[in-house]
């Protein structure tokens, strides 16, 4: 088995919610084939229009245990407040060298949505690449780590890059639908405000459509993806 089919999964989210609502779906199906996953959430929702920030903390470790991951939360700017600043992109790439993971999400880059979550999209790719630089004086205490891939994931449609052709990923199993809505629907206290749950269950019946099948949600791949064969590249999602 390579380093990719064990290596954990390390996803980031700069709210409570946004894994969940973003990429639950592809979580869980990572972790139902055994993988590890790890969430880093970075703010509490402070500026959310509803609940706590003690009650979205609870919501999302009820949420990520339901998708069979684990949770950390990580203090940078606060909720509506965060910017961009080499010390979070090294706090960032603290975790990825503590934590090792082949592969890491985090939201697009995309100007046109939360400011948070474009933000934090860039400063995990900054701390991508901080992470492999063994000469960082900050990350010495840390053995050096280059992932293999970094792929964005939208939380809204607005959040969708126009100039990045997305790969599929299909979560079309009852059981993985079933473990991403409970997720999502943990997050009680702003599924009650909006109905977010039915706006991501849509866009993965639309890229389901897209590709032939039931559900699936869409990653946005930072760099050009290598095979070692083309046996290895899947099918493309033309269905019209």
């Amino acid at each position: 088995m390579s380093v990719t089919d064990t290596a954990p999964l390390l996803i980031f989210g700069a709210h409570p919610d946004d894994i969940e609502f973003g990429c639950g779906g592809v979580v869980a199906v990572e972790t139902r084939a055994g993988r590890k996953a790890h969430c880093v959430v970075c703010s509490l929702g402070e500026a959310a229009s509803n609940g706590t920030p003690e009650l979205r903390a609870a919501e999302s470790k009820a949420a990520t245990d339901l998708l069979g991951a684990t949770v950390e939360f990580v203090e940078l700017d606060g909720d509506a407040k965060l910017e961009i600043r080499a010390a979070h992109s090294i706090k960032l790439a603290e975790i990825i060298r503590r934590v090792r993971p082949s592969t890491v999400l985090a939201t697009t880059c995309t100007e046109n949505q939360h400011p948070d979550h474009s933000r934090l999209g860039q400063l995990v790719r900054d701390a991508a690449r901080l992470a492999r630089y063994g000469g960082l004086t900050e990350l010495r205490d840390l053995e050096a780590h280059a992932i293999e891939q970094l792929f964005f994931y939208a939380v809204t449609p607005e959040g969708e890059p126009r100039d990045i052709m997305p790969i599929l990923i299909d979560i079309s199993a009852p059981e993985i639908v079933d473990a991403w809505t409970a997720a999502m629907n943990a997050h009680m206290t702003q599924a009650a405000s909006n109905d977010y749950v039915e706006l991501q269950l849509t866009r993965a019946r639309l890229f389901g459509a897209r590709a032939g099948v039931g559900h699936a949600m869409a990653l946005f791949p930072n760099d050009p993806l290598v095979f070692q064969s083309l046996a290895h590249a899947g099918k493309g999602a033309r269905q019209f």
